[in-house]
């Protein structure tokens, strides 16, 4: 997910805010959820669109020291994670989204980074609305909701959760979590079924580096508490 990434789909925001905020002045917050789900779905067809992250927050002191001691070290141009040894491993750095082909069935994890502040750089005018750094745009993000839009703003960050959040199976039966861990802090969106599971994980270190650790596990082979281990791992590298 690069810069050029961001500044494609901001372009395509700022025309549909462009138009959403006609709608708004003129037909008021009923018209305008109607507008944006015609864009982008609904509740029915985009039910994540409809969901925040559960109330309790996964509060870990510990990780599984021996589950990482099982994984392969995999260092990219900016950062470095740990992970399992078959699969396959590929840091964003392309304009389209997690589009890269891998072969039918093969499990996956896509790593990207965002330095500290990159989001305000890239859509300032969220300042006027009190969101400073990379966490607080990623925490309202996950709590935009269609179904409670009334404004230009709201209208905004569900437009962006829809961008921002990749394949994860089934939405309907997906959970959403706010985590913390020692050194890092986040929201995990994911789906546990037989056929395979997704993890959407949106990490924060101390430093306010941003890491998304997206997961397609086609065999079912991870539970929760082994992505923790995971994303424990992920670093910034120079």
């Amino acid at each position: 997910m690069t810069a050029k990434f961001f500044i494609k789909h901001s372009i395509h925001v700022v025309i549909l805010c462009v138009a959403l905020a006609f709608v708004v002045k003129f037909a008021g917050p009923n018209l305008l959820r109607q507008y944006i789900a015609y864009g982008i779905g609904d509740c029915r067809s985009t039910p994540i669109l409809c969901m925040q992250p559960e109330e309790k927050i996964f509060a870990l002191q510990e990780i599984n020291s021996e589950y990482i001691k099982t994984l392969a070290r995999y260092e990219f141009p900016k950062l470095l994670i740990y992970a399992p040894k078959n699969f396959t491993i590929t840091q964003e750095l392309i304009t389209q989204y997690y589009k890269k082909k891998h072969p039918k069935g093969k499990s996956v994890i896509y790593l990207l980074i965002q330095e500290p502040g990159s989001f305000i750089k890239l859509y300032p005018q969220v300042q006027k609305q009190g969101i400073n750094d990379n966490y607080e745009f990623i925490r309202r993000l996950m709590y935009a909701r269609l179904d409670q839009v009334k404004n230009l703003t709201d209208a905004f960050f569900v437009i962006m959760k829809s961008v921002f959040t990749p394949d994860i199976g089934c939405q309907s039966t997906a959970k959403m979590i706010k985590f913390e861990l020692k050194d890092y802090k986040g929201f995990i969106n994911y789906q546990l079924c037989t056929a395979g599971n997704f993890f959407d994980c949106n990490v924060f270190d101390a430093g306010g580096n941003f890491f998304k650790v997206y997961i397609k596990d086609f065999g079912a082979q991870l539970d929760l508490n082994n992505v923790f281990a995971i994303i424990s791992t992920v670093k910034p590298v120079d």
